[in-house]
């Protein structure tokens, strides 16, 4: 084996572990490992803060209805028992037959009873429709910042990161945190204002049965904050799971006709149920350990009503308190248990939306992709025409730095000059796209274009003179016509049509059942292959960009098709600096400069003829792909 054989062997070996690594490592770009607790549960919740705050009157106005509903259901069972109290003076005046039953004075105090319980009826209603529109504007926020965030991330965030899981974080987390918002933060207040007017009434009625009943309070906070710092961790696991199971999902999804063609359905499975049993286990956990909060708040409150009965039956024994007064207290000692599982409730909230809050800050806090690079300033315009010029100097590159996989890379191409990069898998060849179009920027050397620094320019503003076309097709969902405007959207229907043609395409389309408005599936998956990338080749020619990227462009359609789309991507190259990363040594053979690199270095560069009669590592490539002599003198 030769030295370069092992070199590019290293290569392709460090390139698999840093995979496995990323693979290995916890998902969700280094959020949570399972079982850990938030990092910052209380500054999440004060952030939760500041996201509401800009909708200030409208929460005021919640507030002052929570603060009235409740205020007028804690009046409720007082006025009830006066009615209560009037009911038994009646009947003992009419035993004793000094008197009888008022029911004027029982149907005025009920009316009044009706007219709280209305109230606070439609104050709740007006609270809730309030705070149902700020929390889905909260949410709505959050998902258009993270869409705006999603375009600003580097290049390199995606290829750390699994789909699913950055999708979960768009739906599952800011779903979690939206119905947390909705059902917490009304009942967090009616159920403060609840406890503190139950017992402020309580103590009106009797101040000896309050006292008894507020001992209950330090075991049922002791009892909360129990259960809470047990439940939490769980809570943060369940969102994690549900990412890695997402993940998991569009991964499968995607690539389910190679998971068909390879028959590992049983091991796709396997990894879905393994993923799903710690879902389930993480799920069953926090939701059974929360659900002790209700029950044990329960029986703390029939410990308390039992406490009353006894205590009211004796009050009331010695003349210190009325009847009435008795049934309110009952009532309020049920009531008063009720907000506190309330609270409780609203506990698990909080703890299950700071868990899926951590994760949206954290990807709203992710590192942008860099604007400015040390030593440039990165404002400067792009002239009006861009001659084409582009110039590699001592260009040096590693995904890790301290693995490059560039080595000074060297190269200058002309205005209108056909570059093909040429090379074993791994030696470098995408990287140079990427480079080419600031995804990364080099460690070391310059890339110039048109003798100016790229790192000067904004990096959309730098993208938008280039065309691509890349192996892997990317296709949305719509019309054929639509994908295709895609490249220049304010292209008539006549320049759609016409960029369809130079690419060869025209005709497959007009034989689909509505011609240029056929509607193709997610990722066109109702087209073959090769007519998806005739798609994408008339996407590029309708962009008519200075410079073009070819990445593997033809490789996705048979060889007759490629020798006629070959006389188009002529075309399109015509008076365009062109860069061409192929393996299929035949689509190469009339590019100005052929360069061949492996491991990262230029070993070879020239013309087609050149390195043929060189004898060196393309003439061993080309050999390699052309076994006759009529495959060599590129006849079919």
């Amino acid at each position: 084996m030769s030295q370069a054989d092992e070199k590019e062997l290293q290569e392709l070996e460090r390139s698999r572990q840093e995979r496995e690594r990323m693979r290995s490592r916890p998902r969700g770009h280094g959020n949570f490992a399972p079982g850990e607790k938030a990092r910052d549960f209380k500054g999440t919740i004060k952030r939760l803060i500041t996201e509401i705050a800009s909708f200030k009157s409208r929460l005021i106005l919640v507030i002052v209805c929570a603060l009235l509903s409740t205020v007028a259901a804690v009046a409720g069972p007082k006025v009830l028992g006066l009615a209560t109290t009037e009911l038994y003076n009646g009947l003992v005046q009419t035993v004793d037959g000094t008197g009888g039953i008022n029911f004027e004075a029982i149907a005025t105090i009920l009316v009044i009873a009706g007219i709280i319980y209305v109230g606070s009826a439609l104050l709740t209603w007006v609270q809730g429709w309030v705070m149902a529109t700020i929390t889905q504007r909260v949410s709505y926020n959050l998902r258009k910042r993270i869409e705006a965030k999603i375009h600003t991330l580097p290049l390199s965030h995606f290829e750390g990161t699994q789909v699913g899981d950055t999708l979960s974080r768009i739906t599952n987390d800011v779903d979690t945190l939206g119905q947390g918002l909705t059902q917490s933060a009304t009942q967090l207040i009616t159920s403060v204002v609840s406890v503190v007017g139950i017992a402020v009434m309580m103590f009106t009625i009797s101040v000896p049965l309050t006292l008894v009943v507020l001992l209950l309070l330090p075991i049922s906070g002791v009892l909360m904050a129990f259960i809470m710092s047990r439940s939490q961790k769980y809570f943060i696991q369940q969102q994690q799971e549900l990412g890695h199971i997402d993940g998991h999902i569009e991964e499968t999804f995607a690539g389910h006709t190679v998971v068909r063609a390879y028959g590992r359905e049983g091991q796709a499975l396997e990894e879905f149920r393994d993923i799903n049993g710690k879902l389930y286990e993480s799920a069953w956990k926090s939701q059974f350990i929360s659900g002790l909060m209700q029950p044990a708040m329960g029986l703390l409150g029939n410990i308390g009503y039992v406490v009353v009965a006894v205590g009211g039956a004796m009050l009331a024994a010695g003349g210190s308190i009325a009847v009435g007064d008795i049934q309110a207290f009952i009532q309020y000692v049920r009531n008063f248990t009720q907000p506190l599982g309330q609270l409780a409730q609203v506990g698990n909230m909080f703890q299950s939306m700071a868990a899926a809050a951590e994760r949206i800050f954290e990807l709203l806090d992710a590192p942008q992709e860099p604007t400015v690079v040390e030593g440039h300033l990165g404002q400067k315009e792009l002239p009006e025409k861009i001659e084409g010029a582009v110039d590699f100097h001592d260009v040096v590159f590693g995904y890790d730095a301290a693995n490059p996989v560039i080595n000074g890379f060297t190269c200058e191409v002309e205005p209108g000059e056909t570059v093909a990069v040429v090379g074993p898998t791994g030696a470098g060849k995408t990287t140079l796209v990427k480079l080419l179009m600031r995804f990364y920027d080099p460690q070391q050397g310059d890339i110039m274009l048109d003798h100016v620094d790229i790192r000067e320019y904004d990096r959309h503003d730098l993208r938008t003179c280039f065309g691509m076309v890349l192996q892997e097709t990317w296709l949305f969902s719509g019309t054929v016509r639509e994908n295709i405007r895609y490249g220049n959207l304010g292209a008539t229907d006549e320049e759609v049509e016409a960029a369809a043609q130079a690419a060869l395409a025209d005709a497959f389309i007009k034989a689909l059942p509505q011609g240029y408005d056929t509607e193709l599936a997610e990722g066109g998956s109702n087209i073959s292959q090769g007519q998806r990338q005739l798609l994408t080749i008339a996407r590029a020619v309708l962009a008519n960009r200075p410079l073009l990227i070819l990445d593997e462009a033809t490789s996705n359609v048979d060889t007759r098709t490629e020798k006629r789309i070959q006389f188009a991507m002529d075309a399109l190259m015509e008076g365009r600096t062109s860069f061409v990363i192929a393996h299929r040594l035949s689509t190469i053979r009339n590019a100005n400069k052929i360069i061949v690199m492996q491991a990262g270095d230029v070993v070879e560069s020239g013309t087609h003829d050149e390195l043929v009669h060189a004898n060196g590592l393309y003439a061993q490539l080309y050999r390699k792909q052309f076994s006759t002599i009529d495959d060599a003198l590129g006849v079919y």
